[in-house]
């Protein structure tokens, strides 16, 4: 029995992660990708697009060899035959099956009328599910498809047969209020199967749009390790699974102290730094320079951390500044074996600040040089 407070991750980093502009894996990275996100615990490993390329063919058919029998490895196809036969043909026992709904797809892409469009869910996913597949559609650009077509797209592949039914925010135009809404909606014309959510993050909202989708019925995020993915980025699979488990309680199969790993394999691979920002896994996530803060870390760590970096594999860092104040510098000191009074910590302090004043960042090495020298004076 699935339990309502699970929530499953789907892991789109080999597949949406990679379509980014410049970010082309080879098989072999791909597959040690996929091997990382296979120990870090993901439920759904989306190794590609089997029919886009005889490179994702092969990288895909490597990766169910390679990790398949211990995590669900899925393909995308587009809703036709061709597709499908393709990602059975690399040994797919899950497919990711999609046809956009928006007015604006059928019209200027896709040239096709609704009722096309509803007739090819059904035969896709019919085909999908007699050959034995898993099967997750996705009707894409889902929030800006009319809503009541959206329900109907749902009820067809649930009806034909649907494992799970996937919900993309494909161009990130949802805000979190509205799509917890559309969510509930889904939930209740989806006869019980899983609902799964996909977020863009053209406005920055891709993880508050995930969590939105978790509290109006979701059960499965689509995430891709550090938001790569094209334009703005996908939500966050550190971001997402760290919410989850933090803020809402939820059980995530997700191994937390992995996370920091596994975005600095994602980055060198892909090319792709981590922003020194970025929530969980960024340098400068378990940062601190300001005296307060620092003073308070030390003395507490919950005082201005509001989970610990070694629950996801990062590190704490204190640096000094012109906002620094004599208890980070005196840790920062003692951490390389010089032991100062606070009389002769301040006259440090004060030269620390004047040369941050200057522009200069100063490291913990010029804090020793500083200390240093005022001893042997």
């Amino acid at each position: 029995m699935f339990s309502t407070r699970r929530v499953r991750i789907f892991d789109t980093t080999l597949r949406d992660g990679e379509q980014a502009p410049g970010i082309d894996l080879t098989i072999d990275q791909k597959v040690r990708i996929a091997r990382q996100l296979q120990r870090l615990g993901v439920d759904v490993i989306e190794a590609g697009f089997p029919a886009s390329s005889e490179g994702e063919f092969i990288a895909t058919k490597k990766i169910i060899e390679e990790v398949g029998d211990s995590v669900e490895v899925t393909g995308l196809a587009r809703a036709n035959k061709g597709d499908i036969d393709k990602g059975i043909e690399a040994g797919l026992s899950s497919i990711h099956v999609f046809i956009a709904t928006s007015d604006v797809h059928l019209k200027y892409k896709l040239k096709m009328t609704r009722d096309q469009v509803i007739d090819r869910i059904y035969e896709s996913v019919r085909y999908a599910k007699s050959h034995g597949l898993i099967v997750e559609y996705s009707p894409e650009d889902a929030t800006r498809t009319e809503e009541e077509f959206l329900l109907q797209a749902v009820r067809t592949a649930v009806e034909a047969g649907a494992d799970r039914v996937n919900i993309p925010d494909t161009v990130g135009v949802m805000h979190p209020f509205k799509f917890q809404e559309l969510i509930k909606k889904v939930v209740s014309v989806a006869s019980g199967k899983v609902i799964s959510v996909h977020c863009h993050n053209d406005f920055g909202l891709a993880t508050a749009n995930s969590i939105a989708g978790v509290m109006g019925g979701a059960r499965q995020v689509h995430v891709t390790v550090n938001g790569i993915g094209e334009r703005a980025g996908n939500a966050s699979l550190e971001e997402v699974v760290m919410a989850l488990k933090k803020l809402l309680d939820y059980e995530v199969g997700v191994k937390p102290w992995l996370l920091y790993d596994t975005s600095k394999l994602v980055s060198e691979l892909t090319g792709v730094p981590v922003p020194f920002f970025k929530a969980v896994v960024g340098d400068n996530a378990f940062g601190h320079e300001a005296g307060i803060h620092v003073h308070g870390v030390i003395e507490n760590p919950l005082t201005y951390e509001p989970m610990s970096p070694e629950e996801v594999g990062n590190f704490r860092r204190l640096a000094l500044g012109k906002h620094s104040g004599i208890h980070g510098l005196r840790k920062i000191l003692e951490d390389q074996g010089i032991y100062l009074d606070d009389e002769k910590l301040k006259v440090v302090l004060n030269e620390v600040k004047k040369m941050a004043d200057t522009g200069h960042r100063v490291s913990a090495e010029d804090a020793k040089r500083i200390a240093s020298r005022f001893l042997s004076s």
